[in-house]
């Protein structure tokens, strides 16, 4: 009787820290929108793309474009630079940008694990340097911080 059940109580485990239900087999994570009020035109696919490469390196998990047992949708909602060290001459020796995203997970199989976060990470840089020479690698240093948040808030259950 006991052997009856236990299949259904299965956990799959990886190497990542992910613990994901053996009957979940599909993810589908949409394009991220760009809702910030400054908007750099490649930031939304970065997002997208990033999340999409991370789920399919760090799981067994299929990509669907629609209906995957787990769902993420979100938008980015800030994209911002300000100053943070402020020197004696009143100007700025340090900048931050700011990158922050609103997600909703969506687990179909389970949902008591639904839950809805705004994620958001920042990077210092040299008021030396234009935004433009250093957004780029920014960026990619900022999304590999949210991808992380994200997925250990998704799968890992920390």
């Amino acid at each position: 009787m006991i052997m009856v059940f236990l299949p259904s109580c299965r956990v799959s485990y990886s190497f990542t820290g992910a613990s994901i239900s053996a009957s979940v087999k599909t993810v589908t994570i949409h394009y991220f929108t760009n809702n910030a009020g400054l908007v750099v035109p490649t930031l939304s696919r970065t997002v997208t793309d990033a999340l999409r490469d991370y789920f399919t390196s760090q799981t067994n998990l299929v990509q669907v474009d629609r209906d995957g047992d787990l769902l993420l949708d979100g938008s980015i909602t800030q994209y911002s630079v300000m100053p943070v060290a402020i020197q004696g001459n009143e100007t700025a020796a340090m900048n931050r940008l700011t990158i922050q995203v609103n997600v909703k997970f969506t687990n179909k199989t389970d949902s008591k694990q639904n839950w809805e976060s705004i994620f958001s990470r920042y990077q210092d840089y040299s008021s030396s340097y234009n935004l433009s020479s250093v957004q780029e690698g920014l960026i990619k240093d900022i999304t590999e911080q949210l991808v992380q948040d994200i997925f250990n808030k998704a799968v890992v259950n920390w």
